[in-house]
């Protein structure tokens, strides 16, 4: 339905816009993420999402409808970790959800070298924002875009000193969510900088049959356990029914080379045809050339990931010699631009699966 057909069917029906949607802000008083602030978007199309404020303005949970569409973990959202950044000790706090932000200067398992020890897929996730502002739609002037900007600095005396100014927008009526990312490098030296987007998709859009919608060639990772599900003889694109082997830490991850349409975007995502139920992720290929897609299908850990970023998550050292190690020059910035999209009914759905999935 069309923006200006969409307003006229409320005029003088409504005066409040959170009768059809808009932007709650809040504070969780209970659990392990008590104190942590956050916002609940509701698009009044369907699609509403949460963004933990605290926990660098990522997006954990969203729904359409009835349906969940991301995956969250056993713990789900904490309070914020800002010393998370040995070892593995970032999984401790990853709440699953629908878009985690990987980075700043580190995407990857956890390493140390002569530039210092970096754990795994760094610190961003796990500091707080400062909101900016949060734009409401005005129905009465007509204008439906609402919008959150906030800011999270992940920074130390001497540098890195990175700068991530986020916004979170969409239009009431639209099942769309939007993020721009501006990544700018406050410090007085060129930083390291590596970023991805986790975004992690759940029952009931993945269940057994769904399609995992991309063009492009995958290859596995490399590991014994990528090589039992990235191999010929397996229809990776195909969403599985639980796996034994992937108990505890099994898994398998691939590297994907998508191929993008002639304004240099890439459309990926996820069709669940059964359900009449899909999401679509577009992006650009020239902000983010890598893709990585997890597949993690343990029993009752029931998940697989669609992860752009600037390298595939390899780690700053592995980066580095590739030659592939971004560095952002002082006063420099660095902008990404993702949109997701709900896909309903049987034409919406096939439109996908035949531009985006060949």
């Amino acid at each position: 339905m069309a923006a200006k057909n969409r307003k006229d069917a409320w005029k003088n029906k409504v005066t409040n816009h959170e009768q059809i949607g808009g932007i709650e802000t809040s504070v969780l008083d209970n659990g392990p993420a008590k104190g942590t602030r956050i916002a609940w978007v509701n698009t009044g199309s369907g699609l509403r999402y949460k963004v933990a404020l605290d926990r660098g303005a990522d997006i954990v949970d969203a729904f359409y409808n009835q349906h969940s569409l991301a995956w969250l973990s056993h713990g789900g959202l904490t309070a914020p970790r800002p010393d998370a950044n040995a070892g593995i000790e970032w999984l401790w706090s990853f709440p699953g959800g629908l878009l985690i932000t990987c980075g700043l200067a580190h995407v990857g398992g956890p390493e140390a070298d002569e530039f210092g020890e970096r754990g795994l897929h760094g610190r961003i996730s796990n500091l707080p924002a400062r909101l900016e502002s949060v734009i409401q739609p005005d129905l009465a002037a007509g204008r439906l875009d609402m919008s959150i900007t906030a800011v999270v600095k992940q920074s130390r005396v001497f540098g890195p000193n990175l700068e991530l100014r986020r916004t979170i927008s969409g239009v009431v009526g639209e099942p769309t969510v939007r993020i721009r990312d501006i990544v700018t490098n406050l410090g007085n030296t060129a930083a390291p900088h590596m970023i991805l987007y986790h975004c992690n998709f759940g029952w009931p859009l993945v269940d057994e049959g769904a399609d995992i919608v991309y063009n492009g060639k995958c290859t596995s990772r490399g590991l014994d356990m990528d090589n039992a599900v990235f191999n010929s003889k397996r229809n990776f694109k195909k969403c599985s029914g639980p796996i034994d082997s992937h108990r505890a830490g099994g898994e398998g991850c691939g590297y994907i080379d998508v191929k993008p349409d002639k304004k240099s975007f890439c459309t990926v995502g996820i069709s669940n045809r059964r359900l009449g139920l899909g999401l679509a992720m577009k992006y650009s290929k020239k902000q983010l050339p890598c893709l990585a897609n997890w597949q993690h299908f343990g029993p009752g850990e029931y998940v697989t990931a669609l992860e752009p970023g600037t390298n595939p998550p390899i780690g700053q050292a592995a980066a580095r010699k590739q030659r592939k190690l971004i560095h952002i020059a002082p006063g420099k910035s660095k902008t990404y631009d993702i949109e997701m999209t709900i896909l309903t009914g049987r034409t919406q759905i096939s439109r996908f699966m035949k531009t985006a999935g060949a």
